[in-house]
């Protein structure tokens, strides 16, 4: 698979250390959105998907974010020191919050990505400050899907897991 197209979307001063959001379009067909290039303490990063880790109410058995105080479903008060027992397996403990959607398997991978992902950011940055400057949108291939939309189709998709 080949990085086929890098979309970025500067957040300019409103950020703060968030600088913008990225879309990776992979050999025309598939895409990754909501990847975050962020300012940390050695510079600019990657920050692929993720998703709030979870874990279950003692009571209800509901889903609810590891920092959270009190369920979602029944109100019960949660152990407030539950997250801690969630950390990262990768060099000094560090706690583990939340869990990568997609990301790159190996490290020759990630310096691909990220270098591709700085020169767009810095490609985007310099016509930002062109007159008459108009960002790029992250999502503008939904508008193409939703206009194809056929309301009146009669394909179905059949449910996962059953045979055709």
């Amino acid at each position: 698979m080949q990085l086929s197209e890098i979309r970025i979307n500067l957040c300019g001063n409103h950020g703060g250390r968030l600088k913008a959001f990225c879309s990776l379009t992979f050999d025309n067909t598939f895409v990754i959105r909501d990847v975050k290039l962020i300012e940390g303490n050695d510079g600019l990063f990657l920050a692929m998907p993720s998703r709030k880790l979870c874990d279950r109410c003692h009571r209800c058995s509901e889903k609810n974010h590891l920092k959270a105080r009190f369920c979602n479903n029944c109100g019960s008060r949660l152990n407030e020191n539950r997250y801690l027992q969630f950390q990262s397996g990768n060099g000094a403990p560090r706690l583990k919050l939340h869990a990568d959607i997609a990301h790159p398997i190996n490290p020759d991978c990630r310096l691909e990505l990220e270098r591709r992902v700085m020169l767009a950011y810095q490609e985007e940055l310099d016509r930002s400050k062109e007159p008459g400057y108009v960002p790029q949108r992250l999502d503008g291939d939904l508008d193409f899907c939703e206009a194809e939309h056929d309301p009146e189709s009669h394909l179905r998709l059949r449910p996962t897991g059953t045979s055709a």
